[in-house]
């Protein structure tokens, strides 16, 4: 063909597909195509995707206001209802952005085909311009090429058309696709929004529960401290009405005396006793560990009776014991209660006793009142009226025990001085007495639990018990 042969054909076809080429890579949108080839104007639908990309970047931000405290207040509660609806609009934003990734495929699948019109109207542009190169050389090959061209403009219109059905099917089958995406969204926003009505329902439901018990325990435990406040108010008033009732009877009891010596402590003792040496009923539980060495007893003196415990305990086990006391209240109460006790001084009362007249001589929390050069003649005269074999139980607190010093043995002024187990252990061996053994008794640990924290053995050795007592017996 003459366009093969021809030179300044050849280059003129060049420098067309060139320019061509140029023109496509400037504006491969354009509404005009090559050679007055009609092409779909794609920019509209550029514009229009950019704007719905920046609405779908701009969802979730707050837009801007000018300074200002209330302005910075308003656009922080903007924020924050933005942060708290992001779990609300999260598949929003994965739908739009999906539906935006759908429209940019689309526009590359138009873009491509635009490309294609475009090369199918350069390809008939070439045609067209070999037509009119060669229209003068031979009417037959024009009418060959006129042939040709009408040909491919025919394939090319059916081919157009065809692209037309297609393009619509697409888009029709994207318009459903993205009607059943925005229904199953609405679908699980709505499903999601009932489970999130159910579980706030349920978990209010729970917390009126909790919150029901926890008042039913309060309330529980409220009456309960009432309780225990009103019994032990009780028991104070009862303790208080007794020593009340104690002293009334001991002053109508005891013989009129002069004013100095009507009484022999410088303190209420009986509201002393009560509140530190502790309650009868729990001085007489103490006293219990004592009842084997009265057992068949029936000469038994207890000296220092005090308020009576030892004697009402005895007298409960159906054994004969008188109290010794050397103040005149003491014995009183002892008396209203029916006991066999007497004042006296405990050396002279003792000095004043045949020897060998007693089975058992009881002493409780006494010889740490006494001078300690006093303490060897009195336990060498409970020795002396003892008969062979009898026994001498002498109950004191425990200087071993490094917290009677912190606590319980200067809480009483009339204390002296504290008698160390082997100290009164040496004094009875003195006095004639054998087969000495010493019973610690009230560990410190029941009434110091913080004593605890000790190693085993230290406390043992420092904090064992606070009181201990010394059994003799006359050989």
């Amino acid at each position: 063909m003459a366009a093969d042969t021809d030179p300044a054909l050849r280059e003129l076809e060049q420098a067309v597909r060139e320019i061509q080429e140029r023109v496509r890579a400037r504006h491969p949108q354009g509404d005009r195509g090559s050679f007055g080839l009609s092409l779909a104007p794609l920019l509209p639908l550029l514009h229009a995707r950019d704007a719905a990309e920046a609405k779908v970047a701009a969802i979730g931000t707050v837009n801007p206001r000018p300074p200002g405290l209330k302005n910075n207040l308003i656009q922080k509660w903007k924020r924050f209802v933005a942060r708290v609806l992001d779990w609300h609009v999260r598949e929003q934003v994965e739908f739009n952005r999906a539906q935006m990734n759908c429209v940019q495929a689309t526009l590359e699948v138009l873009n491509d085909h635009n490309r294609a019109l475009e090369s199918i109207a350069a390809a008939i542009g070439e045609c067209q311009a070999r037509i009119d190169h060669v229209l003068g050389a031979s009417i037959s090959s024009l009418n060959d090429r006129a042939a040709e061209l009408a040909d491919i403009a025919k394939h090319w219109h059916e081919w157009r058309q065809e692209w037309e059905r297609k393009l619509a099917i697409n888009e029709t089958q994207f318009l459903r696709s993205v009607a059943d995406l925005q229904s199953g969204f609405s679908h699980r926003s709505t499903q999601m929004e009932s489970n999130f009505r159910e579980i706030a329902k349920s978990q209010h439901a729970d917390f009126e529960g909790a919150l029901a018990r926890e008042n039913a325990g309060i309330q529980k435990r409220l009456w309960a401290d009432l309780d225990r406040i009103r019994t032990e108010y009780e028991t104070i008033i009862y303790s208080e009405l007794r020593s009340v009732r104690q002293k009334a009877f001991a002053a109508a009891t005891l013989p009129p005396v002069p004013a100095p010596a009507q009484e022999s402590h410088p303190y209420d003792f009986l509201r002393f006793a009560e509140r530190y040496r502790g309650p009868e009923q729990y001085v007489r539980k103490n006293f219990e560990s004592y009842l084997d060495y009265f057992a068949g007893k029936t000469r038994v003196i207890d000296l220092g009776c005090g308020r009576g415990e030892m004697l009402e305990l005895l007298r409960e086990k159906g054994l004969p014991a008188k109290g010794i006391d050397g103040d005149a209240e003491s014995v009183a109460i002892c008396k209203s209660k029916g006991l066999d006790a007497e004042v006296a001084d405990l050396f002279e009362w003792l000095r004043a006793q045949p020897d060998g007249a007693f089975e058992v001589l009881f002493c409780s929390q006494v010889i740490e009142h006494l001078p300690p050069l006093e303490l060897p003649q009195f336990i060498r005269d409970c020795a002396a009226k003892l008969e062979t074999g009898g026994v001498l139980i002498l109950e004191t607190p425990n200087p071993e025990c490094l917290a009677i010093f912190a606590t319980h043995f200067y809480l009483d002024p009339t204390h002296q001085r504290p008698v160390p187990p082997v100290l009164a252990a040496f004094h009875m061996e003195e006095a004639g007495l054998g087969r000495i053994e010493v019973k610690r008794l009230s560990p410190a640990i029941e009434s110091m639990p913080s004593l605890a924290s000790l190693p085993a053995d230290f406390r043992e050795a420092f904090f064992g018990c606070l009181d201990y007592a010394i059994v003799g017996r006359k050989l």
